[in-house]
């Protein structure tokens, strides 16, 4: 056979569809009266992260079908942060089965225990796309913390922008989770370096957060963090903007206690 017929015929590859990821820390306020977090909620962030994952592949609207599973297997408690993950497992010609799993984490202890599990299924109303023609492989998701959140409009201004304030909020989190893993300590921030506002992000966008750290002192930790955002139907990202905190660690009595210094990458 011809070699030019052989080139045209040769799989092309897909591109890659970023992992998802979320991270939401428990507070008092989601809650039940046992004091751990309601199964509603649970089931709100899981389902959140089925929507992130469909559309990225899909690039197309897409809506929950079902919940085909729902295993509780362990509470999740105040102060701990539940990170879900998603994972595409089936592919229909209309349909995406999603599994999803939340673990939640001690950030003090560092320990990671197996919460609730789910499996989702999302659907493309009309019948407007056929994600078997544009499935590429799903991007592993990275050590260290990351994580996207899905821009709604009770935190974005008249214009339908997300608030400045509230993309800090964001950058602030992720540097609080950072820095705690790090040093496995409570931190509180303590100062906010420049911070670079560089493109918007409207609502329905995705909102990927990246944060490192990259400065050690006695008992401070800086933190830099990469808000990016994201298309969810073109897939077109962004960086929106970047900014550095300083996060301290303190003990029970308040005050500053040391931290581990900062390893150098792949040491």
């Amino acid at each position: 056979m011809d070699d030019r017929i052989l080139a045209l015929c040769a799989p092309v590859p897909l591109p890659t569809t970023p992992a998802t990821r979320l991270a939401e820390l428990v507070f008092p306020s989601q809650t039940n009266h046992h004091g751990t977090l309601f199964g509603g909620a649970a089931l709100a962030l899981m389902d959140r992260a089925a929507y992130i994952a469909a559309t990225r592949l899909a690039r197309g609207m897409v809506v929950t079908a079902a919940v085909e599973a729902a295993d509780f297997r362990r509470p999740v408690l105040p102060g701990q942060l539940a990170e879900v993950t998603a994972k595409i497992v089936k592919i229909g010609s209309t349909s995406l089965t999603i599994d999803i799993e939340l673990i939640a984490e001690d950030l003090l202890s560092g320990g990671r225990e197996y919460a609730v599990g789910g499996r989702f299924v999302m659907v493309a109303p009309e019948e407007r796309f056929a994600p078997a023609m544009g499935a590429g492989p799903q991007a592993a998701p990275e050590a260290g913390t990351s994580f996207v959140e899905v821009i709604f409009p009770d935190i974005a201004n008249h214009r339908e922008i997300l608030f400045g304030g509230n993309a800090l909020s964001m950058m602030g989190k992720a540097a609080f989770i950072a820095a705690t893993r790090h040093c496995r300590e409570t931190v509180v921030m303590a100062a906010s370096e420049r911070i670079d506002f560089l493109a918007p992000i409207k609502v329905g966008e995705f909102a990927d957060l990246e944060a490192r750290v990259v400065m050690t002192g006695r008992s401070s930790i800086c933190v830099e963090v990469d808000l990016t955002v994201e298309n969810p139907l073109s897939g077109d990202r962004e960086r929106s903007a970047r900014g550095r905190f300083v996060m301290v660690a303190v003990g029970r009595d308040g005050k500053p206690v040391r931290v581990p210094p900062r390893m150098a990458p792949g040491s």
